[in-house]
Formats: structure tokens, sequence, C-alpha cells
């Protein structure tokens, strides 16, 4: 009876989870130079943008209280959108600062391209051109990505070694030589890009957490672990690099129904498996080659530096890698007292004690600190919340069960159950909804 309770409030406290939301992709500005003005090429998320979302650190709308607005925003006809725009437009671009030598240029508007409606669920790639006059003799520019506007990817057009680099809101970028010659060099490339491939996985990346999770849940041993993990990093390291290099482009209406059937895929063979099988690195292995395409969509919205596509490559693959790391570092936290009275033959209620106090007080009180913290602050953190009173809840059954199976029965199984419930929704969700 108490296993059967605890497992229906892990289940409520999954609930959250489970539904899927508007995606956020990152803006992308071109910069050129035509003559003696400057032009910006802006792709945003214009619905977003006139809702008053605060996007840093954001992956879907849904999460934010400005939901319903932009998915208003996103039913409205390319005219009626415009007009939206137009009324706040002055408002918009006065904390986006571009400056020539120093000295503050004036933006103007060019265009507004606005793609007709389509799939609400996704943003338009609205495209905003800015022109601004340089002064004679300009020699370099920067610009200020204003704070609560996301993360953007800048890049300079038209010259030999033009400039690449990726703004997180708030940011200024290094001065952009406007002749050319303003490359990133490799370590500055690499440092650029880390944060972006851990970012993917921490907070972004749900569906790749509960595949990790997923295989962690196979085996407390490390050896299932370490194989597995190791198929599916040589895998998706392929796929990135083919993806990336645009020798392999397969569409996100094919590789996201996949990557959510991986989910399931190992999470029910966690159920009637308790060791490695022969096939499944292989299984893993082919997921992974998926899992890849999937990181490499995402690294192409950002754009990689050219002359230094390798270090950017290696630098996102790495901050992948970390991130993936770092779930199943926190999964061992949180299961490492499970295991260890697991291999018991009483179990320990003081152990479970604890656990469930974690699990049903300690997580959401503090997701009441959350509500008020900053967007990107939030979605960093309540996931781990929600995973951690999750698998502390399981952790607390385990550790009053009797005898060796306990960990499997009480943890494995029910986590492995509701991983494959939410895979299930999301291939629901990405083929028919």
């Amino acid at each position: 009876m108490t296993r059967t309770l605890l497992q229906a409030l892990m289940l409520m406290l999954l609930m959250p989870v489970m539904a899927m939301a508007h995606e956020v992709r990152p803006a992308v500005a071109d910069l050129s130079v035509d003559g003696d003005a400057l032009s910006l090429s802006l792709r945003v998320d214009a619905e977003a943008l006139v809702a008053g979302v605060n996007l840093d650190g954001v992956a879907n709308t849904d999460d934010t209280a400005e939901a319903d607005r932009v998915d208003a925003l996103r039913l409205l006809p390319p005219e009626a959108l415009e007009a939206e725009m137009r009324m706040r437009i002055e408002a918009w671009l006065a904390p986006l600062e571009l400056r020539a030598d120093g000295t503050a240029l004036t933006l103007n508007v060019t265009s507004i391209q606005i793609p007709p409606v389509g799939d609400p669920e996704l943003p338009r790639d609205t495209i905003l051109v800015l022109r601004a006059d340089l002064p004679p003799g300009a020699q370099s520019v920067t610009l200020t990505w204003p704070a609560a506007y996301g993360t953007l990817a800048l890049r300079q057009q038209g010259v030999e070694d033009p400039y690449t680099g990726v703004l997180q809101g708030g940011a200024t970028s290094d001065p952009i030589a406007l002749a050319g010659g303003a490359a990133q060099d490799g370590m500055s490339a690499f440092m650029a890009y880390l944060p972006v491939g851990f970012d993917h996985i921490l907070p972004l990346g749900l569906d790749h957490i509960l595949f990790v999770l997923g295989l962690f849940l196979l085996s407390t041993r490390a050896a299932p672990l370490l194989w597995q993990i190791s198929a599916f990093t040589l895998a998706h390291t392929v796929t990135l690099a083919l993806g990336a290099l645009g020798i392999v482009n397969v569409p996100s209406s094919i590789v996201e129904p996949i990557i959510a059937l991986s989910i399931v895929y190992v999470a029910v063979e966690n159920l009637f498996s308790d060791g490695l099988s022969r096939w499944r690195p292989f299984v893993i292995f082919g997921f992974g080659l998926l899992h890849g395409l999937g990181f490499a969509s995402v690294l192409g919205e950002f754009g990689l530096p050219q002359d230094q596509f390798i270090p950017a490559l290696i630098s996102f693959n790495v901050g992948v890698e970390l991130g993936q790391l770092t779930v199943i570092a926190a999964a061992f936290g949180v299961s490492w007292m499970a295991l260890r009275q697991a291999r018991r033959v009483e179990g320990d209620r003081a152990v479970a004690a604890g656990y469930l106090v974690f699990a049903v007080l300690v997580a959401p009180a503090l997701m009441i600190p959350l509500a008020g913290a900053t967007p990107d602050f939030r979605e960093a953190f309540q996931p781990l919340l929600i995973a951690g009173a999750i698998m502390a809840g399981l952790c607390a059954v385990a550790s009053v069960t009797n005898g060796p199976e306990a960990y499997r029965r009480s943890v494995a199984m029910p986590g492995s159950v509701l991983i494959a419930l939410v895979g299930a929704y999301w291939v629901i969700e990405r083929v028919f909804l």
C-alpha cells in the first residue's frame, strides 16, 4: 500500500514534465556592410518578443506567464503581427546597442518579413532587417544583445575570415573588424560553444535526460552503464559531425519522434532485463545516431565558424558529454543510499524517512522561491527538482524493502515505467498532435 501511494505521488510530480511546450529557438543575426552603411538581418521569435517574454534560459514559451498571448500571436496573419511589432519596435530596439569604434549607431527598420501562419507549436522565422549609417573611417563594431532576449548567434557576412559568435542576453560581442579577419581563434571558439552543448542537455534537453536516465536504471553495476554510454557517445558524435558538415540531413519531423521512441525502448527493456543483453549496445548505438542528428539541428541554428569548425564542433560535443555525465552523477548521488540499503537484509526506515521528507516536503518547498527567480535560473533547476523528488520517493521505497532486488523492484522498474510513459506521450505528440 505504501509503495502504491508513493508511486502515485511520483506520477503526479512528473505530470508537469510530461506536457510538451512550444519551442524557443535562438535568434540569428547576419551582419554585413554595404558601402557606408551597415545592415543587420535578425531572425527572431517575433511573437515572444511582442508578448514581452523573458527568453533568457527559456526552452518553451508554455513555461512562461505569457504563453496564452504567444499562442494568440502565432495565429495572427503576417500583416496583423507586423502591425503589433511596429507598435513596439522602438521600445524593443532601444536596448539593442550597436557601436562603431565606440560611437553609438542609430538603427532604422528597413523591412519586416513574416511568414504565413503555420504550425502554432513552432515559432515563425520573422526576419527583421535593420540598417545604420557608419561614421567615416569606421574600422570595427560591437553589438550588445539585450538581457531577456535569449541567445543570439551573430554571424558576419561578405568578408574573409568572418566573425561568428554566440551571445547570451546582456552580453556584448568582441570588436568585429568591418573588413574581416575577426574570426575567433580555436580557444575562443571552444569556450563559446562549450556552454551551448551543456545547456542543450541541462536544462533544455529533457528528452535526452530521460534517455540517459533510462540507460542508468538498467543495472546497478558500472560495466553495463559504461558499455551503453560508450555506444551512445560514439554514435551521436558521428552523426553530430556529419550533420554539422551538411553530409547528413534528416528532417526533425522524423528524428524527434524516433528520439521519443528510443526513450520508450530503453525504459521498457529495463522492465524485462536486469542486465546488459548482447544486442542492447547495438540498439543504443542506432538510437545514438538519431540523437546526434538532433544535436546537429541545434548546432545548425547557431552556425559554426568555418575557420574554427573543428574546435567549435568538439567543444559542443564535450558540452553535451559533460551534461550527460552531470545527469548520471546526480542520479547516482540520489540513488547511492538506496543502492547501499538494497544490499542489506533489513531495510533502513530512517533513510527511507529522509528520502520521503525530501520528496514530499523539501522539493515542493524549493519550488516556491523558484517561482520568483529569473527564467534561466528557474528553467535550470525546476526539472532537476522534479526528477530529484521522483528518485527520492522511489529510493524511499527501496530503503525499506528487504533483499538484493529491492533497488530494481522499487526504483529501477517504477522509474522506467514513468520514463516510458513520458516517452510514449512524446511519440504521440510529435507524430499526431
